[in-house]
């Protein structure tokens, strides 16, 4: 008889899990805390995510905690209606083999219910995350879905540049580029090229460092070792996104180096629910090489087999 591919099982150190596999790749969700996908990898192979060791197994409390893994948040970042704590159990429905969804109860603060569904490629490691945020307060309110991957240690992000194109051939601005105050673009773990910008996560250094951009090729890698983590959604051109219009964001710091992507400012009547889909890609035996011309070239396949991003406010 074959094997379910979602089953529940205990991963670092709590017993309510939720395991979605393909026989390639895997994705554990927890259900004791959430809604949080803390691993995602090649199966036997490495989290792709970093976990933080001191608070994995812990559930409640009114204090936020990061966990790790991949969350769902809302935009614009804000204390503490951003950071409200995720620590208690939420529902996990078990759509079909490769198929879950992960139902938060409604946040007290906030009136804002999160969910999560993970739905697997029955045989490629590529995953589709759909995240929707619903309102149920009495009122209208203005949010963005934001997404957040903490990638494992050691690796280096990597995010498209615009086009370039001659100033004879072309005077307007291409996209905005937004720094936070504690932004150093002086700081070694930047590569600011013509075809990509790069943040490297290093252990040894321990002042954080972020930065945003209007990402119009809607995606954005991680590549650590000879893997590549590749997250594709969809910029919609002409909306209003937080953070003077970012849709991708990077931050890292000695632990770790998250991988945001945000969708447009939505004003949500009470009862609405706006979704927001990443497609993530997890490729092996991938070599960038040393040059902006080498990463291109291996690049450019990758980005062509996996297609685009759609997404919806319903």
């Amino acid at each position: 008889m074959e094997k379910m591919a979602v089953e529940r099982v205990s991963y670092g150190g709590w017993e309510n899990c939720y395991r979605v596999s393909n026989g390639l790749v895997e994705a554990i969700a927890t259900s004791d805390v959430g809604p949080r996908i803390i691993r995602f990898g090649f199966i036997g192979g490495e989290n792709e995510f970093y976990e933080f060791p001191e608070q994995l197994g812990k559930t409640g409390g009114d204090e936020w905690r990061i966990y790790g893994g991949h969350r769902l948040w809302h935009a614009p970042e804000v204390k503490p209606r951003t950071y409200y704590p995720d620590n208690e159990p939420v529902e996990v429905k078990i759509l079909n083999d490769f198929s879950i969804e992960l139902i938060q109860p409604t946040e007290k603060w906030t009136g804002i219910q999160k969910r999560i569904v993970v739905n697997m490629h029955g045989s490629e490691s590529q995953v589709t995350v759909t995240h929707i945020l619903t309102n149920h307060n009495l009122w209208a309110i203005e949010l963005a879905p934001w997404a957040l991957s903490a990638m494992a240690k050691g690796g280096v992000a990597i995010l498209p540049q615009p086009p370039f194109i001659p100033h004879e051939e072309k005077l307007l601005p291409a996209r905005p580029l937004v720094q936070w105050h504690y932004t150093d673009m002086t700081d070694p773990r930047w590569i600011f090229g013509k075809r990509f910008i790069m943040l490297r996560q290093d252990p040894k250094i321990t002042k954080p460092q972020k930065l945003g951009i209007a990402n119009f090729e809607g995606w954005v890698a991680y590549s650590k070792g000879e893997r590549l983590f590749l997250k594709r959604y969809k910029h919609i051109e002409g909306a209003t996104y937080p953070d003077f219009g970012c849709s991708t964001e990077v931050f890292t710091n000695a632990e770790m180096l998250e991988l945001e992507t945000l969708g447009p400012l939505t004003i949500l009547q009470p009862g609405e629910s706006v979704e927001y889909v990443e497609k993530w890609f997890l490729f092996k035996g991938v070599i960038l090489g040393e040059t902006e011309e080498e990463i291109d070239e291996v690049l450019k396949p990758i980005l062509e087999a996996s297609g685009t991003c759609e997404g919806e406010k319903r």
